[in-house]
C-alpha cells in the first residue's frame, strides 16, 4: 500500500508522522490493517496545532484504548491520532466535580473518585477504554452512563480551534451522542455525589463479578451488541445456541455471548464474519435485529 505524504504539514510534524502503522497494536481485539497516517500528539495543544495542519477532506479516526473498535483487513485511508497516554490529564476541581482529559482510562476515572471521596463512579469501573470513546458513545456499565456525569466538554473542530460545549449541546441515547459534526473530544467536567466515606470495596466487587461472567484478558472489544429493549444482546445469542460459534480463530465468547474473541490469528474479516452470523442468526429465530455497539471502520483487504 502506498501511503499519501502528509501534504501541508511542517517538518516538525511530519517526521512525527507514522506511515501504514499496523492498528492491530492498538486495538483491543489485535486485529485489522494499517493506518495511512498515525500520530501521536503531545498534548491537546500540540494536536490542536496537528488539526490546523490537516488537510480538511482526510478522514480522521480518534483511538484511545482501542476498545469498541474493528479496522478492517485493508487499513484506514486517512489520519488516526493516539489519545492515551498524551491526553491524560485528571484532576479534582471542587468537592463533587472532576476534569479529565480523553485518554484518561474509564477504569483510573473510577478509582480516583473513590480516593477523592466521589461516587458513584462504578459505571467508569467497567467501561475498557478512555473518556474519549465513553464520551462518543455514551458508554456505560452497571446500569450506569457516561453522560449522566457530564456537565461539559471540551472538543476541538477540524480547524484546531478548542471549544467547550454544555451537555445540552448533545443529543444522548443509549449508547449514542448527537452533536456538532467534525469535532473530537478532548476533556471533560464531570460530576459526582459527595461520598466521604467511599471505598474501593464496591468497585472490587463488581470487577470480581466482572472477571467472573465475562473473559478479561482475552482479546475482544467488550460488548458487542447493544441490548434491545427490554431484553439483553446475551441472552438472545445464547439461546440462539451460538456460543462457541467460530470462523477462523475468531469466535463467539463461550463464557459471555456478546462477546466476541480472537484466540490469537483472527482476521477482521472473521471477526466481521461472525458478528454478521450472529446477527443474522438472532434476526431469524427471534425477530430482533442486534445493533452493534462496535464502530467498524476502514477498508476491506
Amino acid at each position: 500500500m502506498t501511503s499519501p505524504s502528509p501534504a501541508g504539514l511542517s517538518p516538525d510534524f511530519a517526521v512525527r508522522v507514522l506511515h501504514d502503522e499496523p492498528l492491530s497494536r492498538h486495538t483491543s481485539w489485535h486485529a485489522g490493517g494499517p493506518a495511512d497516517l498515525f500520530f501521536v500528539p503531545r498534548d491537546a495543544q500540540d494536536l490542536a496545532a496537528f488539526l490546523r495542519q490537516l488537510p480538511a477532506p482526510l478522514p480522521l479516526l480518534m483511538v484511545g484504548l482501542g476498545s469498541n473498535l474493528l479496522v478492517r483487513d485493508g487499513g484506514y485511508r486517512g489520519a488516526v491520532v493516539l489519545t492515551h497516554g498524551a491526553l491524560g490529564a485528571l484532576e479534582r476541581r471542587s468537592a463533587t466535580l472532576i476534569h479529565a482529559e480523553a485518554g484518561v482510562p474509564c477504569a483510573r476515572i473510577a478509582r480516583q473518585c473513590v480516593q477523592w471521596g466521589m461516587g458513584p463512579a462504578d459505571s467508569f469501573a467497567g467501561i475498557p477504554g478512555t473518556l474519549g470513546g465513553a464520551l462518543a458513545m455514551n458508554a456505560g456499565a452497571w446500569g450506569g452512563e457516561t453522560w449522566q456525569h457530564v456537565v461539559e466538554v471540551d472538543v476541538l473542530d477540524r480547524r484546531g480551534a478548542r471549544h467547550t460545549r454544555p451537555r445540552a449541546d448533545y443529543e444522548v441515547g443509549y449508547r449514542s451522542v448527537r452533536g456538532p459534526a467534525d469535532e473530537c473530544f478532548v476533556g471533560a467536567r464531570l460530576e459526582f455525589e459527595r461520598r466521604p466515606g467511599a471505598n474501593a470495596d464496591a468497585i472490587r466487587e463488581l470487577l470480581e463479578k466482572r472477571r467472573a461472567t465475562q473473559p478479561i484478558g482475552a482479546w475482544s472489544c467488550g460488548s458487542v451488541f447493544t441490548n434491545p429493549a427490554g431484553d439483553h444482546a446475551a441472552r438472545l445469542i445464547d439461546s440462539a445456541g451460538l456460543k462457541g460459534f467460530r470462523i477462523g480463530d475468531a469466535s463467539v465468547s463461550e463464557k459471555h455471548a456478546n462477546f466476541i474473541i480472537n484466540h490469537g490469528t483472527a482476521r477482521a474479516a472473521d471477526i466481521e464474519a461472525v458478528i454478521e452470523h450472529v446477527r443474522g442468526t438472532v434476526q431469524a429465530l427471534h425477530g430482533l435485529k442486534l445493533e452493534t455497539e462496535v464502530r467498524i471502520v476502514g477498508e476491506p483487504a
